[in-house]
């Protein structure tokens, strides 16, 4: 039994096979519409910001000579 799957964009099912060209989208117009929502920034990847900028001016980034070779 195959698989299916609801697309992201119109919750259309889709079977999840070779056959399937857009999956997990039920067509062109559905993955070109999730590429737009990526482009204009409506999806993101949350990202921890591990670096402390204090850190950085301990380290010498704050010295004006620092990138000078």
């Amino acid at each position: 039994m195959p698989l299916i799957v609801k697309c992201p964009i119109c919750s259309t099912s889709v079977e999840w096979s070779a056959t399937s060209l857009f999956k997990p989208f039920c067509s062109e117009r559905c993955k070109l519409i999730d590429l737009g929502d990526w482009a204009s920034e409506k999806h993101s990847i949350p990202v921890k910001n591990n670096i402390d900028p204090d850190m950085l001016d301990d380290m010498g980034y704050d010295e004006e000579d620092f990138f000078k070779q």
